[in-house]
C-alpha cells in the first residue's frame, strides 16, 4: 500500500507543507542561506512553533504526534528546488562529506 498523498511522502508532509509553509519566500526568513540539512532543521523547529503555539493538553499531544510524521527534509528539497536555494556543487560536496563519516580525523591531532 503507497502512502504517497498528491505527490508527498504523506498526508502529514503534504498537510503542514500546504498550511504551514504554502506562500512562505525563504528569502524573506533569511532560510536562502542555509544547506538542505540545515534548511530542513530550520524548517521543523518553524513548524513546531506554528503548530504548539496556543495548544494545551490532549490537542498539544496530537498535534506534536502528527509532526513526527512530517518529512521535513522533502519540504527542504521542495523550497530548493522553487526558489532556486541549493547551489548543487555546495550540496554534492556535503554529501561526499557525509558518506566519508566513518573516517576518524581526530586521531589524526594526536
Amino acid at each position: 500500500m503507497s502512502t504517497l498523498y498528491n505527490g508527498w511522502t504523506n498526508y502529514a508532509t503534504w498537510r503542514v507543507n500546504l498550511e504551514i509553509f504554502d506562500g512562505i519566500d525563504p528569502t524573506e526568513m533569511g532560510w536562502h542561506k542555509l544547506d538542505l540539512y540545515d534548511l530542513a532543521d530550520t524548517l521543523q523547529e518553524y513548524a513546531a512553533e506554528v503548530v504548539t503555539m496556543g495548544a494545551s493538553g490532549l490537542a498539544l499531544d496530537y498535534a506534536i504526534a502528527f509532526m513526527a510524521d512530517v518529512n521535513f527534509r522533502e519540504i527542504a528539497q521542495h523550497f530548493a528546488d522553487d526558489f532556486d536555494l541549493i547551489d548543487a556543487d555546495e550540496d554534492e560536496d556535503r554529501g561526499v562529506l557525509e558518506s566519508a563519516a566513518w573516517y576518524d580525523t581526530s586521531a589524526e591531532l594526536r
